[in-house]
């Protein structure tokens, strides 16, 4: 068994002072003087939302259903247009040569990103203002798990790395190619002019 503690003269002094500048949470029950219980705030529930009436086979608007985001390709044709307007006409057309090409078809996520930053990096060094890089356009493998798997993965993560550090300071614009250059499977990339 443990022999028990004693309490030093200072302790007991220190622990004096603790007692005289502490008040007690609750007073005495003589003194405390109880408020009746308070009713809460009770709102009288919303009323139901009327369903309007409906048919069998009565066409139905589904466009407020869900919020999906738009797909890549309708989110690339909204971003706004940064380099001259006559030229990305012709871009979009397929009119313009790219100077530079890289295939990331087949590579990891791992593989890829270093290959591109240093195409993109060779490419801006070489003073080249359109490249393209083809990242294919994916395979279907969504298994019928709850969470789909992504379309083309390299295809979805390619515009994220070039607008990202170090690359995003040389990438002026990015779309989506012209069928003649892989259409949804590659990209064409618009380099700012070297200074």
């Amino acid at each position: 068994m443990k022999k028990p503690r004693h309490v030093s003269a200072e302790e007991k002094a220190l622990w004096d002072v603790v007692v005289k500048r502490t008040e007690p949470l609750e007073k005495p029950a003589a003194k405390l003087i109880r408020a009746a219980p308070r009713k809460p705030d009770v709102q009288a529930p919303a009323a139901p939302r009327k369903i309007p009436k409906f048919k069998v086979g009565q066409s139905v608007n589904h466009s407020a259903d869900h919020d999906l985001l738009p797909s890549l390709g309708q989110q690339m044709r909204a971003a706004p247009v940064q380099m001259d307007q006559k030229a990305f006409g012709r871009l979009r057309r397929g009119k313009l040569k790219p100077e530079a090409r890289i295939d990331l078809h087949g590579m990891t996520l791992a593989q890829a990103h270093p290959a591109l930053t240093g195409f993109i990096l060779r490419s801006a060094g070489a003073g080249h203002r359109l490249v393209l890089v083809i990242t294919g356009k994916g395979k279907n493998r969504d298994d019928g798990n709850p969470i789909p798997t992504r379309f083309g993965v390299l295809r979805h993560q390619v515009p994220q790395w070039l607008s990202m550090a170090p690359l995003g300071g040389l990438v002026l614009q990015v779309t989506e190619s012209h069928i003649r250059h892989g259409g949804q499977g590659a990209y064409y990339v618009y380099l700012r002019r070297a200074r």
